[in-house]
């Protein structure tokens, strides 16, 4: 369910840039492929968008750089803003306006200048020294070693947190050290497909001799921390971290953890009755295809379902593909309405396809099997009772729901289900299409 969610926010997000590039009222230079790269003495008077495995900008821009891609390297010039996020950013160049990057490995090299703010998140950042920022640092990051210069304010969130460079403002610094904590191997260890080399950061906030804050500095900490007393000019504040009363998880008895279990098993089970007898009354006629498939073609059905199940996610690559090539299609060719048609109907569509996913997935899967189930347990027995309306539908539903609810095999019974219930919905969807073909 995390990747789910991790890969529908990425989509969500790479639709709203799309809205945004493909807006009519700016021009825009637009570049896409494996490699991107832009020469020394290229020269682009318009903002540049580039997704690509591989950008690297030698020339200049004047206006806003956005990028996305796997390795970005900045160069040269851009005259405005850099918005850019890979797995690795680097910036040798010159940024007249703000930088956002986003990425796991975050570099600003010796060279690098910054006219405006820093704003990075990711797992690691280095500014080495000699770069220059004139205006804030904001970053929240796994590690973060500043050694460049920021005229103005820093603001890091981070675990480990250095600081070697000059900076002409206040110092925040979130940072959580407490006593007997331990250095942790350096980052290149377990990100070795990482093209620059990371820097090694202890845990903790570490100010070294040749840092220069001429502000105040604030930092969070359970423990005090000594800092060279010539590195800075103002206040040196430490903040308690505050734990919440209510953030301290207490760790449930096993007679909790027991009832909590038999809760859950409970609203399960009526919340899938109660909407499969909805459906006995709405769709009847559909509820006893479905059963009869499953029970007819069994093996076909868990077959049809793995494949639809998979399938599920190929549509919704399909619409996410179609929905990018013609939002960019039409916005290379200036008919900004038609491409933001594309892009909210392509939105609309993947959103449609995931609350039905679910409902789906989530209730009538189960009910289909459990009903099913309840049938055939009843048969065995009182084959009139059988035939009843409610008493299979609760016998089965609550000992399928019971299935899932175990622990250690249960998931292993839900996919089962799933695949069952979805391979049924197939069959039955494609025999009315036949039918249908054939009238």
């Amino acid at each position: 369910m995390k990747t789910s969610n991790k890969f529908l926010s990425t989509m969500a997000l790479l639709a709203l840039l799309l809205l945004t590039i493909t807006s009519p009222a700016h021009a825009f230079d637009g570049r896409g492929g494996e490699s991107v790269i832009i020469a020394a003495d290229e020269v682009i008077n318009d903002d540049l968008y580039v997704g690509a495995n591989e950008f690297v900008l030698d020339g200049t821009v004047n206006g806003d750089v956005v990028a996305a891609g796997t390795t970005i390297t900045i160069n040269g010039t851009v005259n405005g803003d850099l918005i850019a996020a890979a797995q690795t950013v680097v910036i040798n160049g010159t940024i007249t306006d703000d930088a956002r990057i986003a990425g796991a490995a975050l570099q600003v090299g010796t060279s690098a200048s910054i006219g405006g703010d820093l704003v990075a998140a990711g797992a690691s950042l280095e500014t080495k020294k000699s770069s220059k920022v004139q205006g804030e640092i904001v970053v929240g990051a796994g590690q973060s070693l500043l050694a460049g210069d920021a005229a103005g304010d820093v603001l890091a969130g981070a675990g480990a947190v250095e600081l070697r460079g000059e900076f002409g403002g206040d110092v925040q610094a979130y940072v959580d050290v407490m006593e007997g904590t331990e250095s942790r191997p350096p980052m290149n260890l377990y990100m070795t497909n990482i093209p620059i080399t990371l820097p090694s950061v202890d845990p903790g906030l570490t100010i070294s001799d040749e840092a220069r804050i001429a502000g105040d500095l604030t930092y969070t900490s359970t423990i005090d921390l000594s800092f060279p007393a010539s590195a800075i000019e103002g206040r040196i504040t430490r903040v308690e971290p505050v734990v919440e009363p209510e953030a301290v998880r207490i760790q449930p008895t096993r007679g909790q953890l027991a009832l909590k279990w038999t809760l859950d098993l409970l609203r399960d089970i009526v919340t899938l009755i109660l909407f499969g007898l909805l459906l006995a009354w709405l769709v009847p006629g559909f509820m006893k295809s479905l059963m009869d498939k499953i029970h007819s073609q069994p093996a076909a059905s868990l077959g049809w379902g793995l494949v639809t199940y998979a399938g599920f996610f190929f549509l919704i690559l399909l619409v996410i593909v179609v929905m990018i090539v013609g939002g960019v299609v039409f916005g290379f060719l200036t008919l900004g309405g038609v491409s933001g048609t594309i892009i909210v109907l392509g939105i609309l569509a993947i959103f449609e396809l995931i609350v039905a996913f679910v409902l789906i997935t989530a209730f009538l899967t189960k009910i289909i099997i459990g009903w099913w189930s309840g049938r055939w347990i009843l048969g065995r027995f009182n084959p009139s009772l059988a035939e009843n309306k409610i008493w299979p539908l609760v016998l089965g539903v609550s000992i399928t729901a019971l299935a899932i609810a175990l622990p250690f095999v249960g998931w292993l019974f839900g996919l089962v289900v799933t695949f069952l219930g979805l391979g049924a919905l197939w069959l039955w969807g494609r025999s009315l299409w036949q039918n249908r073909a054939t009238a």
